[in-house]
């Protein structure tokens, strides 16, 4: 790695170590708070978050719905911190995703969620946080400092914990195993080179990114990325809902990646892939199942909720080196900061 690399480029490079020391330094929280939902069994699950934190959320509703049969449902931090609705929330349980764990909105979510009946699970970055002295559990995610404005690490991290939390909760060894093999699995899509997606990207303003279940929030998560830190607009769609109205966008040469997990899910994301192929866009996907999408290098973990999460690593090494090759720096983006605090 150059001395001279950004420091989101020297977050992405930390991130299997990140994971590591997260599934090693807080594997007994994770067992308390596992133990903590599964007493308590609640009939649904609330998150609350915004941003990549969000995406992080959305990607536990998948795997929450998934393999526990539990209802997930976001809750607008607003409801408390700008309406004062007091939602009643007895019988659930609440996860707060906060890399900061101070904004107050968020903190002000978490506290009417406990006084509502909730268990509140508080999944943060700052150990000794206002979020996490709101929660019953706080599992630090162990990220260490991130000092680039887009968040990489500790995204990735946030959304490890979340599986490890629902792991520890329904007694999923097949799942921990997977857990304990994502480092290695990291380091690989560190490795995997996507730049043959730049050309596609040179003079479009716009573009798709495609998932379905779990994927849907890691292209989520791409889509945000692509806008800090290109300043290019990108939109994630499932891979359903593309075919409906924004396939109307879809012309000669625009660009579509398909972010494509091996689960039950990447035949059809390797369908629709196809699909907007034939209508001309430069279409792109993470499969081989896919007959006029041009595949992209990637990494299988061997387990359909761990699959997805080497893709957003290989993604972020290719988002940063794309901002560069715009001539632009990906540690500043225009207009934001590294923590946003929202009433």
């Amino acid at each position: 790695m150059s001395a001279t690399a950004t420091h989101m480029r020297r977050e992405i490079d930390e991130i299997p170590q990140a994971t590591a020391r997260l599934l090693d330094g807080s594997a007994k929280v994770f067992a308390e708070a596992g133990r903590g939902l599964r007493e308590r069994d609640p009939n649904f699950v609330v998150t609350v978050a915004r941003g990549s934190s969000d995406h992080a959320a959305t990607f536990m509703k998948y795997a929450v719905e998934l393999t526990a049969g539990l209802a997930v449902a976001s809750v607008g931090p607003s409801i408390a911190s700008i309406y004062g609705a007091k939602l009643r929330l007895r019988g659930s349980a609440c996860l707060a995703i906060s890399q900061s764990g101070k904004s107050p909105d968020i903190v002000t979510m978490a506290e009417t969620a406990r006084a509502g009946g909730a268990l509140t699970v508080a999944i943060t970055n700052t150990a000794d946080s206002p979020l996490a002295r709101a929660s019953d559990y706080a599992i630090d995610i162990l990220a260490g400092p991130e000092r680039s404005v887009a968040a990489t690490k500790t995204f990735v991290n946030s959304a490890v914990a979340a599986l490890a939390l629902m792991a520890h909760s329904t007694g999923d060894e097949a799942l921990l195993s997977a857990l304990a093999r994502l480092p290695e699995h990291f380091e690989k899509a560190i490795a995997c080179d996507w730049m043959a997606l730049a050309a596609a990207l040179e003079t479009p303003q716009s573009l798709f990114i495609l998932g379905r279940g779990p994927s849907f929030a890691i292209a989520s998560e791409a889509a945000l990325k692509f806008k800090e830190t290109c300043a290019m607009h990108a939109e994630a769609y499932s891979a359903a809902e593309v075919m409906h109205g924004p396939l109307a966008l879809v012309g000669p040469g625009f660009p579509v990646l398909a972010l494509a997990a091996r689960d039950a899910s990447e035949p059809s994301v390797a369908e629709a892939a196809d699909g907007v192929a034939a209508k001309g866009a430069a279409a792109f996907i993470t499969s081989d199942k896919a007959k006029s999408a041009t595949m992209l290098p990637h990494v299988a973990t061997g387990h359909p909720l761990t699959d997805p999460l080497p893709l957003i690593v290989s993604f972020y090494g290719f988002v940063e080196a794309f901002a560069r090759h715009r001539g632009l720096d990906p540690d500043a983006p225009r207009n934001l900061r590294k923590v946003t605090e929202t009433v």
